[in-house]
């Protein structure tokens, strides 16, 4: 193969990418109409860049409400895989692994409040609305993963949203949106590259075990 064929599969490829799947990616499990909705904390980040997944959960919102609120480092984990979690630093929770339960000295949760990533640093509760919206806000730099500073070269400004609504019989559904600002703005190819399919492996768990903890467990009365 000549380098000219190759340069065209090259070219192929990424267009390939970036056109359906990295889109894909970007609203998995998220109809359009969801992708397009205006969710709690769209208007905090000016975003450059960002994600919708969802699912549907055979659950109530208030049932699935307090496995929302004790997420976080030191807390109930983040329901994704815990061993990546603890290979990257961030993977000491309540339970040794991502709580199976729902832990009542966990459920207190207050806007202003900080929710943990790691022992650098951790989300802000900016708004928080039970059972319905819980939104984190975080601006970290990345270098450190600490909260960044004014002489900070590359920064990240990025929300987590999570909204429940209530779905046909007694489900629910639950959307997961992440908008970022960064700088600089060559971060945009890490992006496109890197950071999209690693939120999407590890939030596509996050869903998934979520899904399966509400079916099988009922909420302590």
């Amino acid at each position: 193969m000549d380098v000219r064929m190759r340069r065209r599969l090259v070219v192929a490829g990424l267009v390939l990418y970036l056109a359906a799947v990295r889109p894909w990616l970007r609203g998995w499990g998220a109809s359009r109409q969801e992708r397009c909705r205006p969710l709690p904390g769209d208007d905090l980040v000016p975003a450059r860049s960002r994600t919708t997944h969802g699912v549907t959960l055979h659950a109530s919102c208030e049932d699935v409400w307090p496995w929302l609120v004790q997420m976080g480092y030191g807390r109930g984990g983040w329901y994704s895989y815990d061993w990546l979690e603890r290979l990257a630093g961030a993977g000491d929770f309540a339970q040794g692994g991502s709580a199976r339960r729902i832990i009542p000295e966990l459920q207190s949760l207050a806007a202003g409040d900080t929710i943990a990533l790691s022992p650098s640093g951790g989300l802000t509760v900016a708004r928080i609305d039970p059972p319905h919206s819980l939104v984190l806000h975080y601006r970290m730099s990345l270098l450190t993963a600490a909260p960044a500073r004014a002489g900070d070269r590359a920064v990240l400004d990025w929300t987590w949203a999570f909204v429940l609504t209530p779905a046909e019989g007694a489900s629910s559904r639950l959307l997961v949106r992440t908008r970022a600002a960064y700088r600089p703005w060559a971060l945009g190819v890490l992006f496109s590259f890197l950071l999209d399919p690693v939120q999407f492996v590890m939030e596509r768990k996050m869903l998934r075990t979520i899904a399966r903890r509400v079916r099988h467990r009922r909420r302590p009365q």
